[in-house]
C-alpha cells in the first residue's frame, strides 16, 4: 500500500501540479500588482485590531473568528511533524521553497477568501460559502460536475490530512513521552488515547459550526503563541547559529548534495518536497479556507481577503520557520532521506529543554490537532452539505469520530501519504476556478482600495 500512495504522490505531486501551484500564484501576484505584500501592512494593522476587538454580529460570524477557525485547519502537526519531515526528505533547501510557496500562497488565500464572500449563501444558520460556491455561482450551473468533483475530494481530505494524519501525530508524539518515562507503546493504550480524543472531540464537532468556530477563537490564539514562545526560547539560546541556518536553507534550495553530504541531490526534490509540504501546512490552493471565511461578516470581500493573507503569513512564514530554525539551530544529525517526523523536531526541542521537550510537544501537538480536526469537520460537513444538503451532515460527523477513534492504530508512513495525496488532488479544481475568475477578484480589489481612500476610517 505504501509503495502504491509512494507512485500515485510522485504523479501528483509532480513537475505539472508545482507548475499549477506556483503558475497560479505568480500569475496571481502579477495581476493583483503584488497585493499580499504591499497590503500586508494593513492585513497586520487589521488582524491586530480585530484580536482585540469584541466585536460581535448577528447575522454571522465575525472576521476574528472566521479567520481562526481557518487557522484551526490550517495551524496543526504540519508545523511542527511536516517541516521537519521536509527537512528530513528534501533537505534544508525545502524551507525555502516553503516559504516560495507560502508567499505565492498568500495571494492564492487572499482570492480565495475574497471569492468565498462574494459567492456565499446566506442561510437561517448564518453565511455559508466555498470553493463549490464560487463554482456554482461565480462560473455557473454547467460546472457543478467540477464542484462536485472538489466536494468529493475535500470529504474524503478531512478523513485523512483533517483527521488521521492529525490523530496518528498526536498519538506517536504521547508514545514517545511514555517511552521517555520508561512506559512502552501498546496497540491497547493507543485505543485508549483514540477513544478519549473521540468522546472530547465528538462533543465539539456535534454542536455544529457555531461550537467549533467558538472552540476555534479559544484554542487556536492561545496554543500559536504557546508554541511561538516555546520555539524562540530555543533560538535566544542558539542565536550565534541562526545566520548558519538560513545560509544552509539558501544553500540546499540550489545545492542539496552541498548541505546534506550527498545524502540528498536533488534541487527538484527539494523544490517539490518543500512545495508539497507548504501547501499541507497552509493549504493555499486547496480552497478549504475559504469555507470558513466565507461565514465572516465583513463590508467588503477584500477585507476577509486580508485575514487569508495573514492566516498564511501566521502559518508558513512564522511558525514554520520558527520550527525549520529549531531544527536546524540545534546541531542535531538529521538522518536525511528519512521521514523523521515528530522525533526529529523532538530531538531537536529537547537539546535546550532536556526530557521536559517531549511533554511540551506532545501537549502542543495536541492542541493543534484539536484544532485542526474541527476545522476540516466543518469543512466536511459543507461539502456534505452542498451535496445532500444538511441530511448528511450528523452522519459525517459521526464518521469522523470513528476515524479518530481508527486513526490511533494507523500507520504513521501511510497517513502522510494519502494526505498528500488528497492535497494534490484538491488543488486542481480549485485553482482552474480562481485563474477563470481572476478578472473578479482584480474587479473586487480595486473596489476595496477605493473605498479605503475615501474611508480611512474604515474598520
Amino acid at each position: 500500500m505504501s509503495k502504491i500512495l509512494q507512485c500515485l504522490n510522485a504523479f501528483v505531486w509532480g513537475a505539472p501540479s508545482l507548475f499549477l501551484i506556483l503558475g497560479v500564484g505568480l500569475f496571481l501576484t502579477i495581476l493583483l500588482r503584488g497585493v499580499q505584500i504591499t497590503r500586508l501592512p494593513r492585513a497586520l494593522a487589521c488582524f491586530w485590531r480585530k484580536l482585540r476587538s469584541k466585536e460581535s454580529t448577528a447575522t454571522g460570524t465575525t472576521p476574528f473568528r472566521a479567520l481562526c477557525t481557518a487557522l484551526a485547519a490550517t495551524v496543526g502537526t504540519g508545523n511542527l511533524v511536516g517541516v521537519a519531515g521536509a527537512i528530513s526528505l528534501g533537505g534544508p533547501g525545502a524551507i525555502f521553497w516553503m516559504w516560495v510557496s507560502g508567499i505565492l500562497g498568500m495571494i492564492t488565500k487572499y482570492a480565495e477568501a475574497t471569492l468565498a464572500v462574494r459567492y456565499r449563501k446566506k442561510t437561517p444558520q448564518g453565511y455559508i460559502g466555498g470553493p463549490m460556491y464560487v463554482i456554482t455561482q461565480g462560473l455557473g450551473e454547467r460546472y457543478r460536475p467540477l464542484a462536485v468533483c472538489y466536494c468529493v475530494c475535500a470529504i474524503a481530505a478531512s478523513f485523512g490530512v483533517g483527521n488521521a494524519a492529525q490523530i496518528n501525530a498526536v498519538v506517536s508524539g504521547i508514545n514517545s513521552v511514555l517511552v521517555s518515562c520508561g512506559g512502552s507503546a501498546t496497540t491497547a493504550g493507543n485505543l485508549l488515547m483514540g477513544l478519549l480524543l473521540a468522546w472530547s472531540l465528538g462533543s465539539m464537532l456535534l454542536g455544529g459550526a457555531k461550537r467549533i468556530g467558538a472552540a476555534a477563537e479559544l484554542l487556536v490564539p492561545f496554543a500559536a503563541t504557546a508554541y511561538i514562545l516555546l520555539c524562540f526560547g530555543v533560538l535566544v539560546c542558539r542565536i550565534d547559529a541562526i545566520p548558519g541556518a538560513f545560509a544552509a536553507i539558501v544553500q540546499g534550495a540550489i545545492s542539496p548534495k552541498a548541505v546534506t553530504g550527498g545524502a540528498l541531490g536533488s534541487a527538484f526534490q527539494a523544490m517539490r518536497i518543500g512545495c508539497s509540504r507548504g501547501v499541507f501546512t497552509n493549504e493555499a490552493g486547496m480552497g478549504t479556507a475559504s469555507i470558513a471565511h466565507a461565514a465572516a461578516d465583513v463590508s467588503h470581500p477584500a477585507e476577509q481577503g486580508l485575514m487569508g493573507i495573514m492566516e498564511v503569513f501566521l502559518d508558513t512564514i512564522v511558525i514554520c520557520t520558527m520550527t525549520a530554525l529549531v531544527i536546524l539551530t540545534s546541531g542535531i544529525s538529521v538522518p536525511y532521506g528519512t521521514d523523521a517526523g515528530g522525533n526529529l523536531a523532538s530531538t531537536a526541542f529537547s537539546s535546550v529543554y532536556g526530557d521536559s521537550a517531549a511533554v511540551i510537544l506532545a501537549i502542543a501537538l495536541t492542541l493543534f490537532a484539536v484544532a485542526t480536526v474541527l476545522g476540516w469537520g466543518l469543512y466536511g460537513g459543507r461539502c456534505v452539505e452542498f451535496l445532500f444538503d444538511r441530511k448528511g451532515w450528523k452522519i459525517y460527523l459521526w464518521a469522523q469520530i470513528v476515524t479518530i477513534i481508527l486513526s490511533s492504530v494507523m500507520d504513521t508512513a501511510v497517513v502522510w501519504q494519502f494526505s498528500e495525496l488528497l492535497n494534490g488532488l484538491m488543488v486542481i479544481p480549485n485553482l482552474l476556478t480562481l485563474t477563470l475568475l481572476a478578472p473578479e477578484v482584480v474587479r473586487l480589489t480595486e473596489g476595496y482600495k477605493s473605498m479605503v481612500r475615501h474611508a480611512p476610517r474604515h474598520r
